[in-house]
Protein backbone atom coordinates (compact mmCIF):
# COMPACT_ATOMS: atom_id res chain seq x y z
CA UNK A 1 0.00 0.00 0.00
CA UNK A 2 2.97 2.72 0.99
CA UNK A 3 4.25 1.55 -2.28
CA UNK A 4 1.05 2.51 -4.16
CA UNK A 5 0.72 5.84 -2.37
CA UNK A 6 4.83 6.70 -3.66
CA UNK A 7 4.29 5.35 -7.39
CA UNK A 8 0.81 7.71 -7.06
CA UNK A 9 2.59 10.71 -5.71
CA UNK A 10 5.66 10.55 -8.74
CA UNK A 11 3.84 11.81 -11.73
CA UNK A 12 2.50 14.65 -9.48
CA UNK A 13 5.98 15.46 -8.16
CA UNK A 14 7.34 15.42 -12.26
CA UNK A 15 4.90 18.26 -12.71
CA UNK A 16 5.54 20.21 -10.11
CA UNK A 17 9.24 20.11 -10.77
CA UNK A 18 8.75 20.67 -14.50
CA UNK A 19 6.74 23.91 -13.71
CA UNK A 20 9.47 25.14 -11.73
CA UNK A 21 11.80 24.81 -14.08
CA UNK A 22 9.78 25.98 -17.05
CA UNK A 23 9.24 29.13 -14.50
CA UNK A 24 12.79 29.59 -13.34
CA UNK A 25 13.94 32.01 -15.78
CA UNK A 26 11.09 34.00 -15.39
CA UNK A 27 11.29 33.61 -11.73
CA UNK A 28 14.92 34.92 -12.09
CA UNK A 29 14.52 37.68 -14.66
CA UNK A 30 11.63 39.30 -11.95
CA UNK A 31 14.30 38.46 -9.32
CA UNK A 32 17.07 40.96 -10.99
CA UNK A 33 19.18 42.47 -9.21
CA UNK A 34 19.41 40.57 -5.81
CA UNK A 35 22.56 41.14 -4.94
CA UNK A 36 25.14 43.87 -5.05
CA UNK A 37 25.99 45.44 -8.94
CA UNK A 38 29.48 46.85 -9.27
CA UNK A 39 29.75 49.40 -12.00
CA UNK A 40 33.47 49.50 -12.95
CA UNK A 41 35.13 52.63 -13.71
CA UNK A 42 38.03 52.50 -15.58
CA UNK A 43 39.85 55.80 -13.68
CA UNK A 44 40.68 56.81 -10.69
CA UNK A 45 38.98 58.14 -7.81
CA UNK A 46 37.94 61.73 -7.74
CA UNK A 47 37.98 62.40 -11.72
CA UNK A 48 34.59 63.26 -13.89
CA UNK A 49 33.92 59.46 -14.88
CA UNK A 50 34.13 58.40 -10.93
CA UNK A 51 32.21 61.05 -10.16
CA UNK A 52 29.42 59.99 -12.75
CA UNK A 53 29.71 56.72 -11.63
CA UNK A 54 29.20 57.22 -7.53
CA UNK A 55 26.38 59.68 -8.63
CA UNK A 56 23.98 57.45 -10.48
CA UNK A 57 25.37 54.40 -8.28
CA UNK A 58 23.64 56.06 -5.28
CA UNK A 59 20.53 56.59 -7.16
CA UNK A 60 20.70 52.78 -8.34
CA UNK A 61 21.00 51.71 -4.72
CA UNK A 62 17.43 53.14 -4.28
CA UNK A 63 15.28 52.34 -6.91
CA UNK A 64 16.91 49.13 -6.97
CA UNK A 65 16.83 47.98 -3.38
CA UNK A 66 20.05 46.17 -3.80
CA UNK A 67 23.32 47.81 -3.27
CA UNK A 68 25.19 49.35 -6.50
CA UNK A 69 29.23 49.92 -5.38
CA UNK A 70 31.93 51.51 -7.92
CA UNK A 71 35.03 49.59 -8.64
CA UNK A 72 37.53 51.42 -9.81
CA UNK A 73 39.84 49.68 -12.23
CA UNK A 74 42.60 52.18 -13.82
CA UNK A 75 45.30 51.82 -16.21
CA UNK A 76 46.36 51.99 -19.82
CA UNK A 77 43.50 54.81 -21.44
CA UNK A 78 40.51 52.65 -19.53
CA UNK A 79 41.55 49.23 -20.95
CA UNK A 80 42.10 47.50 -17.92
CA UNK A 81 38.88 48.53 -16.57
CA UNK A 82 37.20 47.32 -19.93
CA UNK A 83 39.17 44.35 -20.35
CA UNK A 84 37.37 43.55 -16.92
CA UNK A 85 34.31 44.48 -17.99
CA UNK A 86 34.54 42.57 -21.10
CA UNK A 87 35.16 39.61 -19.26
CA UNK A 88 32.54 39.31 -16.59
CA UNK A 89 29.45 37.22 -16.54
CA UNK A 90 26.92 38.25 -18.55
CA UNK A 91 24.81 38.83 -15.73
CA UNK A 92 23.73 42.28 -14.76
CA UNK A 93 25.83 42.47 -11.53
CA UNK A 94 28.74 43.52 -13.36
CA UNK A 95 29.03 46.93 -15.59
CA UNK A 96 30.85 49.78 -16.55
CA UNK A 97 30.95 53.84 -17.30
CA UNK A 98 32.74 53.74 -20.50
CA UNK A 99 34.79 56.56 -21.85
CA UNK A 100 35.00 57.92 -25.56
CA UNK A 101 38.32 57.11 -25.48
CA UNK A 102 37.06 53.32 -25.52
CA UNK A 103 36.31 54.52 -28.98
CA UNK A 104 40.25 55.79 -29.78
CA UNK A 105 41.85 52.78 -28.46
CA UNK A 106 40.65 50.47 -31.29
CA UNK A 107 43.25 53.01 -33.52
CA UNK A 108 45.79 53.55 -31.17
CA UNK A 109 46.85 50.38 -29.92
CA UNK A 110 47.62 47.58 -32.72
CA UNK A 111 46.25 44.74 -30.47
CA UNK A 112 43.41 45.07 -27.18
CA UNK A 113 42.59 42.12 -25.34
CA UNK A 114 38.68 42.87 -26.16
CA UNK A 115 37.34 43.81 -29.28
CA UNK A 116 35.78 47.38 -28.78
CA UNK A 117 32.09 46.26 -30.26
CA UNK A 118 31.61 42.47 -30.01
CA UNK A 119 32.65 42.12 -26.78
CA UNK A 120 30.54 44.79 -25.41
CA UNK A 121 26.91 45.21 -24.55
CA UNK A 122 26.00 48.84 -24.63
CA UNK A 123 23.15 50.24 -21.77
CA UNK A 124 22.73 54.03 -22.07
CA UNK A 125 24.63 57.05 -22.74
CA UNK A 126 25.35 59.03 -19.19
CA UNK A 127 26.48 62.47 -20.59
CA UNK A 128 29.22 64.52 -22.36
CA UNK A 129 31.73 67.02 -21.79
CA UNK A 130 33.35 69.45 -24.38
CA UNK A 131 37.11 70.08 -23.20
CA UNK A 132 38.23 73.61 -22.91
CA UNK A 133 40.97 75.24 -25.40
CA UNK A 134 43.17 77.21 -22.71
CA UNK A 135 46.35 79.18 -23.09
CA UNK A 136 48.76 80.94 -20.68
CA UNK A 137 47.97 84.37 -20.44
CA UNK A 138 51.33 85.32 -22.20
CA UNK A 139 50.05 84.32 -25.47
CA UNK A 140 49.08 87.16 -27.68
CA UNK A 141 46.34 85.44 -29.76
CA UNK A 142 42.62 86.13 -27.86
CA UNK A 143 40.52 83.63 -29.89
CA UNK A 144 40.87 80.70 -31.88
CA UNK A 145 41.02 82.49 -35.38
CA UNK A 146 44.21 84.01 -34.20
CA UNK A 147 45.82 80.83 -32.14
CA UNK A 148 45.36 79.73 -36.04
CA UNK A 149 47.21 82.48 -37.33
CA UNK A 150 49.65 82.41 -34.78
CA UNK A 151 50.65 78.76 -35.21
CA UNK A 152 50.87 78.83 -39.32
CA UNK A 153 52.91 82.04 -38.09
CA UNK A 154 55.11 79.90 -35.74
CA UNK A 155 55.34 76.24 -36.98
CA UNK A 156 55.96 73.88 -34.14
CA UNK A 157 56.56 76.79 -31.18
CA UNK A 158 53.46 76.50 -29.96
CA UNK A 159 52.78 73.61 -27.79
CA UNK A 160 50.33 71.58 -26.13
CA UNK A 161 50.33 69.40 -23.10
CA UNK A 162 48.31 66.52 -22.20
CA UNK A 163 47.97 63.18 -20.01
CA UNK A 164 49.54 61.45 -22.27
CA UNK A 165 50.01 59.72 -25.55
CA UNK A 166 47.00 59.34 -27.22
CA UNK A 167 45.16 61.04 -24.21
CA UNK A 168 41.70 63.17 -24.94
CA UNK A 169 43.84 66.78 -24.66
CA UNK A 170 46.59 65.12 -27.28
CA UNK A 171 43.67 63.73 -29.88
CA UNK A 172 41.81 67.28 -29.52
CA UNK A 173 45.15 69.28 -30.44
CA UNK A 174 45.80 66.99 -33.55
CA UNK A 175 42.31 67.33 -34.93
CA UNK A 176 43.27 70.99 -34.50
CA UNK A 177 46.25 70.60 -36.49
CA UNK A 178 44.84 68.67 -39.16
CA UNK A 179 41.66 71.13 -39.60
CA UNK A 180 43.75 74.70 -39.44
CA UNK A 181 46.68 73.00 -41.55
CA UNK A 182 49.68 73.89 -38.59
CA UNK A 183 52.00 72.35 -36.76
CA UNK A 184 52.46 72.18 -33.32
CA UNK A 185 54.41 70.26 -30.44
CA UNK A 186 52.59 67.99 -28.54
CA UNK A 187 54.03 67.55 -24.59
CA UNK A 188 52.63 64.44 -23.24
CA UNK A 189 52.75 64.15 -19.53
CA UNK A 190 51.76 61.37 -17.04
CA UNK A 191 48.60 62.97 -15.56
CA UNK A 192 46.92 66.28 -15.92
CA UNK A 193 47.91 67.41 -12.74
CA UNK A 194 51.74 68.39 -13.90
CA UNK A 195 50.53 69.31 -17.17
CA UNK A 196 48.96 72.18 -15.69
CA UNK A 197 51.15 72.90 -13.04
CA UNK A 198 53.35 73.69 -15.96
CA UNK A 199 51.07 75.56 -18.36
CA UNK A 200 49.99 77.97 -15.39
CA UNK A 201 53.93 78.64 -15.07
CA UNK A 202 54.18 79.97 -19.01
CA UNK A 203 56.34 76.88 -19.69
CA UNK A 204 54.37 75.01 -22.21
CA UNK A 205 51.50 77.67 -24.61
CA UNK A 206 48.07 75.36 -24.14
CA UNK A 207 46.13 73.07 -23.49
CA UNK A 208 42.44 70.85 -24.53
CA UNK A 209 41.59 70.11 -21.46
CA UNK A 210 38.40 68.57 -19.19
CA UNK A 211 36.18 71.39 -17.69
CA UNK A 212 37.16 69.70 -14.24
CA UNK A 213 40.28 70.21 -14.21
CA UNK A 214 41.03 73.92 -16.13
CA UNK A 215 37.91 76.08 -14.49
CA UNK A 216 39.71 76.84 -11.26
CA UNK A 217 42.68 77.77 -13.55
CA UNK A 218 39.84 80.46 -15.61
CA UNK A 219 38.50 81.88 -12.89
CA UNK A 220 41.86 82.38 -11.03
CA UNK A 221 42.76 84.17 -14.60
CA UNK A 222 45.87 82.13 -14.40
CA UNK A 223 44.29 81.24 -17.85
CA UNK A 224 42.55 82.46 -20.23
CA UNK A 225 39.85 79.82 -22.24
CA UNK A 226 39.82 80.12 -25.97
CA UNK A 227 36.90 78.32 -26.61
CA UNK A 228 35.00 74.62 -26.25
CA UNK A 229 35.29 71.74 -28.33
CA UNK A 230 31.64 70.39 -28.53
CA UNK A 231 29.11 70.88 -31.12
CA UNK A 232 27.34 73.74 -29.04
CA UNK A 233 28.46 75.99 -26.44
CA UNK A 234 28.87 74.64 -22.88
CA UNK A 235 26.18 75.38 -20.07
CA UNK A 236 28.83 75.69 -17.86
CA UNK A 237 31.22 78.15 -19.77
CA UNK A 238 28.89 79.55 -21.86
CA UNK A 239 30.56 82.89 -22.95
CA UNK A 240 33.39 80.57 -24.39
CA UNK A 241 32.22 80.28 -28.29
CA UNK A 242 33.11 76.55 -29.70
CA UNK A 243 36.11 75.66 -31.64
CA UNK A 244 33.90 74.52 -34.59
CA UNK A 245 32.03 78.31 -34.67
CA UNK A 246 36.12 78.95 -36.45
CA UNK A 247 37.25 75.60 -37.61
CA UNK A 248 34.05 74.11 -39.14
CA UNK A 249 34.08 70.08 -38.76
CA UNK A 250 35.72 70.44 -35.30
CA UNK A 251 34.53 68.35 -32.66
CA UNK A 252 36.59 66.65 -29.57
CA UNK A 253 34.19 65.88 -26.58
CA UNK A 254 34.55 63.44 -24.39
CA UNK A 255 31.55 61.22 -23.66
CA UNK A 256 30.32 58.74 -20.82
CA UNK A 257 28.39 55.35 -21.65
CA UNK A 258 27.15 52.26 -19.42
CA UNK A 259 27.92 49.13 -21.06
CA UNK A 260 28.16 45.43 -20.01
CA UNK A 261 30.00 42.62 -21.41
CA UNK A 262 28.50 41.21 -24.50
CA UNK A 263 25.48 38.52 -24.47
CA UNK A 264 23.77 40.69 -21.40
CA UNK A 265 20.27 39.40 -21.71
CA UNK A 266 18.08 41.71 -23.40
CA UNK A 267 15.51 41.86 -20.10
CA UNK A 268 18.41 43.32 -17.71
CA UNK A 269 19.34 46.25 -20.76
CA UNK A 270 15.88 47.38 -20.62
CA UNK A 271 16.00 47.12 -16.80
CA UNK A 272 19.39 48.96 -16.65
CA UNK A 273 18.55 51.43 -19.06
CA UNK A 274 15.55 52.24 -17.74
CA UNK A 275 16.91 53.01 -14.41
CA UNK A 276 19.82 54.40 -15.91
CA UNK A 277 17.86 57.30 -17.76
CA UNK A 278 15.43 57.69 -14.87
CA UNK A 279 18.24 58.70 -12.45
CA UNK A 280 19.62 61.02 -15.22
CA UNK A 281 16.81 62.99 -15.37
CA UNK A 282 16.82 63.85 -11.49
CA UNK A 283 17.52 66.97 -10.57
CA UNK A 284 19.82 66.75 -7.86
CA UNK A 285 21.82 64.28 -10.14
CA UNK A 286 22.23 66.83 -13.22
CA UNK A 287 22.92 69.92 -11.02
CA UNK A 288 26.18 68.08 -9.27
CA UNK A 289 27.25 66.43 -12.89
CA UNK A 290 26.38 70.10 -14.68
CA UNK A 291 29.20 71.39 -11.79
CA UNK A 292 31.54 69.24 -13.48
CA UNK A 293 30.84 70.99 -16.77
CA UNK A 294 28.83 67.50 -17.88
CA UNK A 295 26.19 68.07 -20.07
CA UNK A 296 23.61 64.97 -18.69
CA UNK A 297 22.44 62.67 -21.14
CA UNK A 298 20.43 59.50 -22.05
CA UNK A 299 19.42 57.13 -24.80
CA UNK A 300 18.89 53.75 -26.32
CA UNK A 301 21.03 51.37 -26.10
CA UNK A 302 21.09 51.60 -29.88
CA UNK A 303 21.90 55.42 -29.99
CA UNK A 304 25.26 54.88 -27.70
CA UNK A 305 26.03 51.85 -30.16
CA UNK A 306 26.00 54.05 -33.09
CA UNK A 307 27.72 56.86 -31.48
CA UNK A 308 30.78 55.00 -30.88
CA UNK A 309 30.49 53.41 -33.89
CA UNK A 310 30.93 56.90 -35.17
CA UNK A 311 33.25 57.74 -33.10
CA UNK A 312 35.59 54.50 -33.77
CA UNK A 313 35.42 56.12 -38.06
CA UNK A 314 36.27 59.15 -36.80
CA UNK A 315 39.23 59.26 -34.98
CA UNK A 316 40.47 56.16 -36.62
CA UNK A 317 41.11 58.48 -39.77
CA UNK A 318 42.84 61.62 -37.97
CA UNK A 319 45.03 59.16 -35.77
CA UNK A 320 45.75 57.51 -39.80
CA UNK A 321 46.39 60.75 -40.76
CA UNK A 322 49.00 62.28 -37.92
CA UNK A 323 50.56 58.53 -37.55
CA UNK A 324 49.58 58.59 -33.80
CA UNK A 325 50.62 55.22 -32.05
CA UNK A 326 50.88 54.23 -28.66
CA UNK A 327 52.71 51.19 -29.33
Amino acid sequence: MPESRAGSRRPLLLAVFLAAATSWPAVAQQAYPSRTIRIISPFAAGGGNDIICRTVAAKLTESFKQQVIVENRTGANGIIGTEFTARAAPDGYTIALIPSGHAVNAALYSKLPFDSVRDFTMISLAGSSPLVLAVHPSVPAKNVKELAALAKERPRQLSYVSAGVGASGHLGGALFEVLTSTKMTHVPYKGMSLALTDLVSGQVTMAFATSLSVIPHLQSRRLRGLATTGTQRSPALPELPTVAETVPGYEASLWYGFAGPSRLPAEIVRRLNTEIVQALKQNDVRERLAGLGVDVQSGTPEELARLLANDMDRWARVVQRTGIRVD
